[in-house]
């Protein structure tokens, strides 16, 4: 071999050698990760991309791990709220990086209880309410956040009034006596009152609405949990501020009623006659009762992060007059949000609330001799004015109904309240892996409503002369929670683990005093009154403790679990039965990380979940297993009647939690790119040992006792589609769908029927709760008609025959209140600085019992009546869909199926138009932001409901009374002018 070949080869052999090396070589990485303050960032994946090698930064946000590399060696960083980076190694062995926030990649976290999951490893059924869909749109109470926008997840607006706060229903209703109402977590604090809080502070709402995602809560989760977040700064520059709106709302439906003529040839026809030439006015009562309502709204935060303290900092102020004469709300709210990396191993922050809040109540739901306001303008006829010469209200010609001007201004009331809810938190890092925190929460609050109705202006205060009410409720609430947690990546484990102790306390404090015999109105107070008509006063607690655990589980990305386990101990329930387990399992498969369906470009992500817990509910009264001592019982002794007390309940050591037994199987389909997203849910609720008022047998010395009988089940199907519909340059078009269906049943009850729902005119009650049936039943008669003959209402009995005089036993189901489905629809439209929101929302296949109409169409009494009534039979022979008048009979206007309407409805519940003015504009005003909007809320209804709106309920939050209007204060048509600025 001559020396030049050799040479060759050993040059060729150290290329290969060194190409080999270049190729693959294990060295040590290691570096730093930051964000754009300089701050570390713990627990950053750091990933040999293509590979499952990889560590996360530490508590200085440091890492550090051996790996095979090459040339072509990509380094990928990703972390919860930040943009994912990826470096190439390039023969470094040191590489720091520094990471920003990504707004996109915040909107995919969705808050758990006790903690915060990616979407794409959410097992659970969990909607997400996000900051987006809030700033589309002005909400003055939390409730209208969500209406349509999660579905299964009902917002129920069960009238229009300012004070009025929103019931949710998340999958149908669960229990019959008992409550209802999600638990609501602000900030890690548990609370009941939503009215206080303001939705210009929220960041986000998560909905946690299967038992695999709330059973973490325990007895407290049976009707589902909404976790509310709130604002924190998030740049690095301090930013303020500036959102302020003002509105005008007025009813957007009034009902034709009848003139002075046509109430008077009623009355003639009646047999009611007076001297007519007294009654020559002619006033619009509805006129006078619907006002156009005024609307501003006030609020400024400053917000930011530095040297490790991130805060957020608002003053807000609410101001609602109401479309109803009298009907007011105010409230201010200030908010305090800190949080501070003390060093390495320590943080600790704050959570504070405090509010102001008043309100002035209007009274419908109930007839003009009642003090009903809605029905009052209705059926006041319009022959009298308002006041009489002496500046007293005037009344109905033939009876001392007053007004209702006298319900709105004849009584002065006020509600007043503070509350102040927040928490402060410490969280410890020591090892590697685990992280302890603690947690102390407070929600304390104190009302005070007052009410004087002087003796001389009203007919009801000249009766009493004068009467003045007080009534002071105080409530105090802590929690404190002690958790452990621990996570570690072992290359394709992933493990999450929770365990810690809860402690909750509640006391209340309640008096009322209600004086009469005022000899005049200058002293309004309780101690103008001489005669003490009523005073009480009590106090009572609930205390809980709870031992909670949760262990989240994904191997390579693909197989996922979540496994939790509450204890919890009630002092509201028997010794016997005190403490109730409540676990949870829940899995899922994301197929869209198997192999064979990684060449299919068009999908992002499919993931099938399933789970199944136990759930429970303890919303009862206090001290209900207890054989209770009740007092005013008077006992003759020596021919003296004296006070005594007596025995009010009947003792039962085995009371024990509602228990909501809960299946749900999910899938969730991402595609193209995530332009499309889709999410549908079955699931199977069976809730048992319901909390039920039962009758006892006569011999027990006692009617009926809270015992633990009866079952309900729901079970449903949901669908949400989210798309990107158009998305260039200058246009952008993101849809929303979400659709619902529930059905509810009772399963298991005793074995009587139970009625509820008094609907006034001694017509009895137009509300069933029976076994086989769903809850919001209604109940009546069904109506055949009018006999051309006489001119009376005829009925089918239950054999199908027509009857004038049909029997209790005819009665029937008529209608239900349940809907066959819900549903809302969001557009939201970009064009370059214009931006357009349009939010539908409706309801399909719900029934309402129109009470109003009983009202309005009865001519059982002297009230006006609606101009329906001019349609009545009068003469033998006539045809006629409305029959006679018959004064001091409510034979012909019976609950029935005459008053039964389709309440299904579309609203058109906002509509946004905003403008946000361009970076050369924003430069020259030295501006961050500034965006003017105008928004109308409830433009359009579409509906067959004849009444005032189909979106009420007379009998508000009732689990088992719905779908029932009598003179329901309504929603209001809204038109909104707002600006916004930053700086």
């Amino acid at each position: 071999m001559n020396k030049t070949l050799k040479t060759r080869k050993i040059i060729s052999l150290l290329l290969l050698l060194m190409s080999l090396y270049s190729f693959s070589q294990k060295i040590t990485l290691k570096g730093k990760v930051t964000d754009d303050s300089g701050q570390p960032i713990p627990g950053v994946s750091v990933i040999l991309k293509g590979t499952a090698n990889g560590v996360s930064s530490d508590f200085d946000g440091f890492y550090q791990f051996d790996a095979e590399v090459n040339s072509q060696s990509v380094l990928v960083y990703s972390y919860i709220g930040m943009t994912t980076i990826e470096e190439n190694v390039n023969g470094r062995t040191t590489i720091n990086v520094t990471m920003q926030e990504n707004a996109e990649t915040l909107d995919e976290i969705i808050v758990v209880g006790y903690g915060a999951q990616q979407k794409k490893d959410v097992t659970g059924a969990v909607a997400l309410v996000n900051s987006e869909s809030f700033e589309q749109r002005t909400n003055a109470q939390l409730g209208s956040l969500i209406q349509g926008q999660a579905a299964g997840v009902e917002v129920l607006a069960n009238s229009g009034k300012p004070s009025e706060g929103m019931r949710i229903r998340i999958r149908g209703t669960n229990s019959i006596t008992s409550g209802s109402e999600p638990l609501y977590v602000v900030d890690g604090v548990p609370t009941t009152d939503t009215r206080s809080i303001n939705p210009s502070d929220i960041d986000a709402i998560s909905v946690l609405k299967d038992a695999s995602s709330a059973a973490i809560y325990g007895a407290q989760g049976a009707n589902g949990v909404v976790l509310i977040t709130t604002k924190r700064g998030t740049t690095e520059k301090t930013k303020i501020s500036i959102d302020t709106y003002a509105g005008i709302a007025q009813v957007w439906n009034t009902l034709p009623v009848l003139n002075g003529e046509q109430y008077r040839d009623l009355m003639t026809e009646m047999g009611q006659n007076t001297n007519w030439d007294l009654y020559q006015e002619n006033t619009d009562w509805q006129q006078e009762v619907f006002q156009k309502g005024y609307t501003q709204n006030y609020q400024l935060a400053m917000s930011g992060k530095s040297n490790g303290t991130n805060y957020y900092v608002s003053a807000g102020y609410l101001n609602q007059e109401g479309a109803v004469r009298s009907s007011e709300l105010e409230r201010y709210n200030f908010k305090v949000n800190i949080d501070q990396k003390v060093n390495d191993w320590l943080k600790i922050g704050s959570r504070i609330a405090y509010t102001q809040y008043r309100d002035v109540d209007v009274k419908d739901n109930a007839n003009v001799n009642s003090g009903g306001v809605l029905l009052g303008a209705l059926t006041t006829p319009s022959v009298i004015g308002i006041y009489n010469e002496d500046g007293t209200f005037t009344s109905n010609p033939f009876q001392n109904w007053e007004n209702p001007i006298a319900a709105t201004d004849g009584l002065d009331r006020e509600f007043n309240s503070q509350r102040l809810l927040g928490n402060l938190y410490f969280e410890f890092k020591f090892l590697k892996d685990f992280t302890f925190k603690t947690n102390l929460g407070i929600d304390n609050a104190h009302g005070v409503y007052d009410s004087f109705l002087d003796p001389f202006r009203t007919g009801f205060g000249r009766s009493l002369s004068g009467q003045s009410i007080n009534n002071t409720n105080k409530s105090s609430y802590y929690i404190f929670e002690n958790t452990l947690t621990y996570n570690k990546t072992i290359n394709d484990h992933k493990f999450d683990a929770l365990a810690g102790y809860v402690q909750q306390k509640n006391k209340w404090e309640n008096s009322s005093i209600e004086t009469r015999n005022f000899a005049s109105a200058s002293i309004p107070t309780p101690n103008g009154g001489s005669e003490i008509f009523s005073a009480s006063a009590d106090k009572s607690e609930k205390a809980n403790s709870s031992f909670i655990s949760r262990l989240n589980y994904s191997y390579a990305d693909k197989y996922l679990i979540t496994a939790n386990f509450r204890a919890d101990g009630s002092s509201v329930f028997g010794p016997e039965q005190r403490w109730g387990y409540f676990p949870s399992f829940s899995g899922g498969w994301r197929i869209s990380q198997e192999p064979f369906l990684n060449d299919v470009k068009a999908i992002s992500d499919i993931k099938i979940r399933a789970g199944w817990g136990i759930v429970g509910n303890d919303q009862i009264a206090n001290y209900s297993y207890l054989g209770r001592v009740g007092s005013g019982a008077n006992y003759p002794i020596g021919g003296v009647a004296q006070p005594g007390t007596f025995p009010s309940s009947i003792e039962n050591l085995k009371l024990k939690w509602e228990e909501s037994n809960q299946t749900n199987i999910g899938l969730d389909v991402s595609l193209l790119s995530s332009r499309i997203n889709l999410t549908v849910d079955a699931y199977v609720k069976r809730t048992k040992d319901l909390l039920y008022n039962a009758p006892l047998p006569t011999a027990t010395g006692f009617e009926s006792a809270i015992q633990n009988i009866g079952e309900v089940e729901n079970k449903g199907v949901e669908f949400t589609l989210n798309t990107i519909n158009i998305d260039s340059e200058d246009f952008r078009w993101t849809t929303n769908f979400n659709l619902a269906l529930n059905r509810n049943k009772i399963t298991k009850l005793v074995d009587s029927d139970v009625f509820q729902g008094s609907i006034a005119g001694g017509r009895g009650e137009a509300s069933l709760i029976r076994e086989g049936e769903p809850l919001g039943i209604l109940f009546g008669y069904r109506y055949g008609g009018v006999d051309p003959q006489t001119g009376n209402a005829f009925y089918l009995d239950n054999d199908g025959n027509s009857t004038f005089t049909p029997s209790a036993d005819d009665r029937t189901i008529i209608g239900d209140a349940n809907a066959d489905f819900t549903y809302g629809f969001t557009n939201i439209l970009d064009y370059k600085n214009f931006s357009l929101l349009i939010f539908l929302q409706g309801s399909q296949g719900n029934d309402m019992l129109n009470a109003t109409r009983i009202e309005t169409e009865g001519m059982t009494d002297p009230k006006n009546q609606s101009l329906a009534v001019l349609n009545r039979w009068r003469n033998p022979g006539d045809i006629a869909d409305i029959p006679r008048s018959s004064f001091g009979s409510a034979d012909n206007s019976r609950i029935s199926t005459r008053f039964i309407e389709d309440a299904s409805y579309l609203r058109v519940k906002a509509v946004t138009l905003s403008y946000s003015f361009s970076q050369d504009v924003l430069k020259r005003l030295k501006l961050d932001g500034l965006k003017l909007y105008a928004t109308g809320e409830n433009l359009l209804t579409f509906t067959d409901y004849s009444g005032f709106d189909p979106e009420v309920n007379a009998f508000g939050g009732s689990n088992t009374v719905r779908g029932i209007d009598f003179g329901t204060y309504p929603q209001t048509r809204t038109a909104i002018f707002g600006l916004n600025i930053s700086f």
